[in-house]
């Protein structure tokens, strides 16, 4: 693999595209470093030392920005608005006719789709921006903090605005380094983004650990972390990858003197189809009650109730919640991102069948009944993986970003796969070995 890596950096091509990257990341750590004007820095580092990163109602956010939100800098938003952007696009194209037209029109579609993506993500990050700045000013951003108040001391409009379009600046900056990153770079731009906005805090996160700890200094602690951490990887290297194979054969036509098909292909569908998509639907909407609770600031009885059960996220109820949403949005994405049918007209119109199953509709309830089976070990098993950092949490005592685990594994993890994949094809191009043996 060093041989590999030395070969990749010897290819005048792909070499211009590591560094490439390496420069785009360097400067998105950059930016994820710089106050926005408007905030008192001192007072902000107080709070993040005195509070860390247990804050567990924002730390989806937070860990999608690589710790930017709390440090309320350029780039607090990270790449969230456009995530969030993506996913509302990707529903609406299923529900509004004009966008699934779009879709099927091919490359011309598809940028136009993403032309409104851009958009929606804007208008998202003013909104996310303003209610940012009114949770700052506040004082609820970090609860339990003396100078919780003081993070920002100018309340003044003038300076409210400014610091929006800072961090509405700061997103727009971010997609389009992203778009920088998939054009001219390795990978997909906005998941190496989210990749190193995650592993930016990851080995802060191990230390807190080993620095929370009793036995022996915390180190026993911080081995068995590691142990399950290596466990969690390899089983989720092993998921991803696990697929279904549906053979598909395609009929020999003669056109004039030639023959055409008579091939043998499989479709393909993954066990975890959905990705990690259900685990962000999830965690996005069990933060609406909290957050509800947090700006109403009502002592009633049902704001009680939902503070004791719903925030601090170690409560029996929120982890059959967190499952069970899990699970749901888990076959409801599966749904809308494959269609049994359309798949059934295609292959039914090129001549192609699945040996065994006739072809039109028993073979869409074939794929059906197929794709049904294999989501539902592929739904439990995000459950599980999601529900890791809680168990750690009641466990080890270890806070909300506990790095082997839920959204932020699965992505390290999948994103890591797609970029060796993307290098191993570049050098095979040039060699008969790729980037692993």
């Amino acid at each position: 693999m060093l041989t590999a890596f030395a070969r990749a950096f010897k290819t005048p091509d792909l070499r211009k595209k590591l560094l490439f990257t390496l420069g785009i990341i360097v400067l998105y750590r950059l930016g994820s470093h710089i106050p926005v004007p408007g905030v008192s820095y001192k007072n902000v580092q107080i709070c993040v030392d005195s509070m860390g990163s247990s804050n567990s109602l924002f730390g989806l956010v937070n860990m999608f920005s690589g710790g930017a939100l709390l440090q309320i800098t350029i780039f607090a938003l990270g790449i969230m608005p456009y995530i969030t952007a993506s996913i509302i696009l990707q529903l609406l194209t299923v529900v509004i006719p004009k966008l699934e037209n779009l879709k099927k029109e091919g490359q011309s579609g598809t940028s136009k789709i993403t032309q409104y993506t851009r958009y929606l993500t804007v208008a998202l990050a003013i909104l996310q921006g303003t209610g940012l700045v009114a949770t700052a000013r506040s004082g609820a951003l970090f609860q339990g903090c003396q100078v919780k108040d003081q993070i920002v001391p100018d309340r003044s409009i003038f300076t409210t605005v400014v610091m929006v379009l800072t961090m509405t600046a700061g997103t727009c900056l971010v997609m389009w380094l992203g778009e920088l990153i998939t054009d001219r770079g390795i990978g997909n731009g906005m998941s190496i983004l989210m990749f190193i906005s995650i592993a930016a805090g990851f080995v802060g996160s191990l230390w807190q650990i080993k620095l929370q700890g009793k036995i022996a200094d915390g180190w026993v602690e911080f081995g068995v972390v590691i142990l399950v951490g290596l466990a969690m990887v390899a089983l989720v290297v092993f998921v991803e990858q696990a697929q279904r194979r549906i053979p598909v054969q395609y009929a020999k036509r003669m056109i004039g003197r030639r023959a055409y098909g008579g091939t043998s292909t499989y479709i393909p569908l993954k066990v975890n189809q959905a990705g990690v998509i259900p685990v962000i639907f999830a965690s996005s909407l069990l933060y609406i009650p909290a957050l509800i609770v947090q700006f109403s600031g009502s002592t009633a009885g049902w704001a009680t109730w939902i503070q004791k059960h719903f925030v601090k996220g170690d409560h029996p109820y929120y982890i059959a919640v967190y499952f069970l949403l899990i699970v749901f949005f888990a076959f409801f994405y599966v749904a809308i991102s494959f269609n049994p049918e359309e798949v059934a007209d295609n292959m039914k119109k090129y001549g192609g069948f699945i040996p065994g199953i006739r072809a039109g509709r028993p073979t869409a309830e074939y794929l059906s009944y197929v794709l049904n089976r294999i989501t539902w070990p592929g739904s439990l098993y995000l459950g599980l993986i999601a529900l890791v950092p809680t168990m750690a949490l009641a466990g080890f005592g270890a806070n909300q970003n506990f790095p082997f685990g839920g959204t932020s594994i699965l992505i390290i993890v999948g994103v890591g796969l797609e970029t060796v994949k993307q290098i191993e094809s570049q050098l095979q191009q040039r060699n008969y070995e790729g980037f692993l043996r």
